[in-house]
C-alpha cells in the first residue's frame, strides 16, 4: 500500500516509501529536490538533511534592453526533524555567480555574486489525513471498492512554513530601482503547503509562497508539482511556478527526475524553461540529497511490557 512519501522525493520527487501511516519517518529519504516546491511532511525527529545542487544559469533579453546573461548557482537545503514528527526547522539558499552582457556596440559587462535567497524556518503539519489506519483499509467484499476512486483521496495533507530572509545591502539580485523601500536584512516569509499522495505512485503538491513580505520586493509564489513513481528507484516530475512582484513575473516550467541511490542517498537532475523572452531563461541542475538517520521508534508502555 502506498502511503506517506513526501512528496515523493521531490519530493523531489520522491521515492516510494511503505511506511507506517502513524509516523512522519520514512524508511527512505525523502528530498524535495529537483523542484522548488516543497512537500507537507517532516524528515522525522533526529534526522538531519541536506539538499544541495548545481545549475547553469542562461537567459536572453531580446527586445529593448537587450542582453545575455550566464552564470552558475548553488542551492542548498538544509532540513533537521525536532520534538514532534510534524515539526522540522530548516535553513534554505541559493548563491548564484554569473555574468551579464549588455548587446551594445562596446559590448558592455558587469558580474554579480552574492545569494539570490538565504533563510530560515519552521515547518508544522497541522493536518495530515493518511493518519488514520482506516484510511485505505480493504474491503473483503467489495474489488471496486478497493481499487475505485473515492472523494476523501482528493483531501490533502496541509502544512504551513514560517520563515525569515536575510538579504545583505545593495544585493544586485535583490535591488529595486523603482522602489524607495529597498531589500535589506530581515524580512519574513510564509508558506502554505498541500499535498495528495494518489495510488499508482502519484503524488501532487501545491504551494503559496509569500516571500520578502513588506520590502520593496514582496513576492508571490505559486507551485504545482507532479510526481510519478515509475518504480521503486526512479521518479520523474513536472513543476510549474508563477511569481509576482513588483519588480518580475513569470511563469516557470520545470521537468526532471531523480534516482534513489540508496536509502539514504538521491541524485537527480533536471531542466527550467519559461515562455518569454524579456527574459527568456533556460537552467539545467544537478543535485544530491544525503541524510543522516538516528531516527528511534517511540516504543509505549504497552509494546514494553509484551
Amino acid at each position: 500500500m502506498l502511503t506517506k512519501c513526501s512528496k515523493i522525493w521531490l519530493s523531489g520527487l520522491i521515492f516510494l516509501s511503505f511506511i507506517s501511516v502513524q509516523a512522519q519517518y520514512t524508511n527512505l529519504i525523502n528530498s524535495n529536490r529537483p523542484g522548488v516546491s516543497q512537500g507537507a511532511f517532516a524528515v522525522g525527529v533526529n534526522v538531519v538533511q541536506l539538499e544541495t545542487g548545481i545549475s547553469v544559469v542562461k537567459e536572453e533579453r531580446v527586445p529593448q534592453t537587450a542582453y545575455t546573461l550566464e552564470g552558475l548557482g548553488v542551492e542548498f537545503l538544509a532540513r533537521y526533524g525536532l520534538l514532534w514528527e510534524q515539526l522540522e526547522i530548516q535553513v534554505e539558499g541559493t548563491y548564484q555567480n554569473d555574468t551579464k552582457t549588455y548587446q551594445t556596440a562596446l559590448g558592455f559587462s558587469s558580474n554579480r555574486a552574492n545569494f539570490k535567497s538565504l533563510s530560515a524556518g519552521v515547518k508544522y503539519l497541522i493536518f495530515d489525513p493518511y493518519k488514520n489506519p482506516n484510511y485505505d483499509a480493504i474491503n473483503l467484499r467489495s474489488y471496486k471498492a478497493n481499487h475505485g476512486f473515492k472523494w476523501k483521496h482528493l483531501i490533502p495533507a496541509v502544512s504551513v512554513l514560517a520563515g525569515i530572509n536575510y538579504d545583505t545591502k545593495n544585493n544586485p539580485f535583490t535591488y529595486n530601482p523603482y522602489s524607495s523601500n529597498q531589500v535589506e536584512g530581515i524580512s519574513p516569509q510564509a508558506r502554505l503547503i498541500t499535498q495528495n499522495n494518489f495510488k499508482g505512485g502519484w503524488v501532487l503538491v501545491t504551494n503559496i509562497l509569500m516571500d520578502r513580505i513588506g520590502t520593496g520586493q514582496s513576492d508571490m509564489h505559486f507551485l504545482v508539482t507532479l510526481t510519478h513513481a515509475i518504480n521503486t528507484t526512479w521518479v520523474v516530475f513536472a513543476e510549474a511556478q508563477g511569481i509576482k512582484s513588483d519588480l518580475y513575473a513569470d511563469n516557470l516550467f520545470r521537468f526532471g527526475g531523480a534516482y534513489l541511490w540508496n536509502r539514504n542517498f538521491q541524485i537527480d537532475t533536471s531542466v527550467t524553461l519559461n515562455a518569454k523572452d524579456t527574459p527568456k531563461v533556460f537552467t539545467w541542475g544537478v543535485g544530491v540529497s544525503y541524510r543522516l538517520d538516528f531516527h528511534r521508534d517511540k516504543i509505549s508502555k504497552n509494546d514494553a511490557q509484551q
